[in-house]
């Protein structure tokens, strides 16, 4: 009596798709199963991973400076630390390139802006009146704050010789100049101080930044 092999369930049953593990791929198709480092690595040297391709959109699309965390938040990144390695190898791809582009430290965050030496032709696009520029009294207000700051408005009364009410209003409204809280004199007047919008347009990253007094070129008499 012969014995019938016995059908294997489908739970065991091998997919016609499949390949039975003693039997080797066919030549042809044996060096795409496993590619090497190298195979797998661009073949450009500045061409960028995903990773480095977010992090570089999430600095295109912002127009303002990032944080570290910012950044890796939007490039779905482990933390700010990978964020800021990342932000290297962007910068090092940006100086062997010759790009218009660099990454800036400003206002704690970082920023694409185009390199200093492309300012006088991009000066041309720029809107006339788009962003009045600042009387020498409003600027020598916004100096008091930025080198005095949290001051009084009496005591950058007091500096100036002037009533400031006005200018200081002005520098609130175009974002440069905050409250920063209040004195603990009498009636608890408003402290004032500059903001992260001030460290961005002056090009500054923090206020330690600043140029000292002493540094400062001469006033021009008159």
């Amino acid at each position: 009596m012969r014995l019938r092999p016995r059908p294997l369930g489908p739970a065991t049953r091998r997919p016609e798709t499949a390949r039975p593990g003693n039997v080797p791929p066919p030549p042809a198709t044996r060096n795409r199963i496993a590619p090497t480092a190298a195979e797998s690595a661009p073949a450009d040297p500045l061409a960028r991973d995903p990773k480095l391709a977010r992090v570089e959109a999430s600095l295109l699309l912002a127009d303002e400076p990032l944080t570290s965390r910012k950044i890796a938040d939007a490039a779905g990144l482990q933390d700010g630390n990978e964020a800021r390695k990342l932000l290297g190898r962007l910068r090092e791809l940006y100086d062997a390139d010759g790009t218009s582009f660099q990454i800036v430290e400003l206002a704690g965050g970082y920023q694409l802006l185009t390199r200093e030496r492309f300012h006088p032709w991009l000066v041309r696009l720029r809107r006339t009146g788009h962003d009045a520029r600042l009387t020498s009294a409003a600027l020598e207000t916004l100096a008091v704050i930025a080198y005095r700051q949290p001051i009084m408005r009496a005591e950058i009364e007091r500096i100036r010789g002037v009533n400031c009410v006005d200018l200081i209003r002005t520098l609130m409204e175009r974002g440069l100049v905050r409250v920063a809280g209040r004195h603990d004199s009498l009636g608890r007047p408003q402290l004032y101080g500059t903001t992260r919008r001030f460290l961005q347009l002056f090009g500054l990253n923090t206020l330690k930044d600043l140029p000292e007094v002493d540094a400062l070129p001469a006033p021009r008499n008159p």
